[in-house]
């Protein structure tokens, strides 16, 4: 077996410490982008956010779409007063349950394209500016090019 002296265990616990604070130098070096770095990877970001909420709540084709979902419901709500006037309790739930089917049904079938047009715009947009990845900004904290007024500005052409 090695016999360590107190003077090994000293130097090989200097050692040990300096690799360690190194490492975790280098770590927290790496995390802020090097001391110049950092910025300029900021600044040329090819991320881009967008307000989905936003592009949507400014498209005609949704207002539109939600004229017709407002008709939809009041002829649903009449077709339900006339089909269950006679009706027990139990097959008036039933039909109701089928009409909210009915109505979701046609509220995804108004939406859905609605929803791949955005999605094509903001496409396009990225595509233009360069960037690699879009996301919602509701999920971004910090950070990502905007292109939310420029997907407007497409949807409204």
């Amino acid at each position: 077996m090695i016999k360590l002296e107190q003077k090994h265990i000293k130097i090989f616990s200097v050692a040990i410490a300096v690799v360690f604070v190194g490492s975790v130098v280098a770590l927290a070096l790496t995390q802020m982008g090097g001391l110049t770095g950092g910025t300029a990877s900021a600044a040329s970001s090819s991320v881009g956010v967008v307000d989905f909420r936003q592009v949507m709540g400014q498209s005609t084709d949704l207002q539109d779409a939600n004229t017709k979902m407002q008709l939809a419901v009041e002829e649903a709500k009449q077709e339900f007063e006339s089909k269950s006037a006679g009706m027990s309790d139990e097959e008036k739930g039933n039909l109701y349950q089928q009409t909210q089917e009915k109505l979701a049904q046609k509220q995804q079938s108004l939406i859905e394209p609605i929803q791949k047009k955005v999605e094509a715009e903001v496409k396009a947009v990225a595509e233009s500016k360069g960037l690699q990845v879009v996301i919602d900004k509701s999920a971004v904290v910090y950070g990502g090019t905007d292109i939310t007024q420029d997907v407007i500005r497409k949807m409204a052409k």
